[in-house]
């Protein structure tokens, strides 16, 4: 992996933490860094040592404030679409991964950086997170997908309200609305959280959580159907020398050891 100029990268057991390391800017998601994270998330796609990511902000600010606007100057009708797809792409890689990966929210999570903790299979707030697709604020609307993801989580209604509007929710709000799982005092206590569910699903078997993930994600592609994904995901686990131990293990009352195969 080339050197990364926007983004930290620390391991501790089998959890991977990558931290948008760009705080003097609000953790602002330019062009150059989510290269980067298209970067890391191939490599986790590959690395089977890796059982669990979280994804954070530098600081106790930002999360991710947004995007780089000053990006934005360039942008016109011809170069906008795929500027959007591109995106688009980058954080369909993270939610298509079947490693979970958990978004760890502190301060401002706003636009495209809303976006990315939406992205990510689970999220956990701090209490001084701010959630917000402040897009119209701009003339525009979200490109990475925020439409769609902010629709799925909380509802066709809260939705329209917040994407119009430009509001900031607070971190109890997307508590009571389902767009976080957990709300913690600060963040290093969401961080522990974060780490306690990655810990919990990495003493699963690894090709059924994968597996879990395509079947829910399954449920918002209209072009799948999602009963079949999940019959044909559950008949491949059953294939799996995985079955074969977890079921050996719950018959002798011993804790399985999974090993991905």
């Amino acid at each position: 992996m080339a050197d990364l100029q926007n983004l930290s990268l620390s391991t501790e057991g089998s959890i991977l933490t990558i931290t948008i390391n760009r705080e003097s800017k609000l953790n602002a998601l330019n062009t150059s860094t989510l290269a980067e994270l298209k970067e890391v998330f191939n490599s986790v796609y590959d690395d089977k040592d890796i059982k669990g990511v979280i994804i954070t902000g530098a600081g106790e600010k930002a999360f991710v404030a947004g995007a780089d606007i000053g990006e934005f100057s360039e942008l016109n009708e011809m170069n906008a679409r795929k500027f959007s797809e591109e995106g688009q792409e980058i954080f369909q890689l993270i939610e298509n991964c079947h490693t979970p990966v958990v978004a760890v929210v502190n301060g401002f999570a706003l636009g495209g950086g809303c976006e990315l903790a939406m992205a990510c299979h689970m999220r956990v707030a701090s209490a001084n997170a701010r959630f917000g697709q402040p897009e119209v604020n701009l003339g525009i609307i979200p490109g990475y997908g925020g439409t769609q993801r902010l629709t799925q989580l909380i509802g066709k209604g809260r939705a329209f309200e917040y994407l119009m509007t430009g509001d900031m929710m607070d971190a109890n709000t997307a508590l009571s609305y389902g767009l976080v799982n957990y709300m913690e005092a600060d963040k290093e206590a969401a961080m522990d959280k974060a780490i306690e569910i990655l810990g919990k699903i990495g003493a699963k078997a690894p090709i059924a959580i994968g597996l879990v993930i395509d079947s829910v994600n399954a449920v918002f592609n209209h072009d799948e159907n999602g009963y079949q994904t999940e019959a044909n995901a559950f008949a491949r686990c059953c294939g799996t020398e995985d079955f074969t131990e977890g079921a050996a293990a719950f018959m002798e009352k011993r804790t399985p050891e999974f090993k991905g195969e």
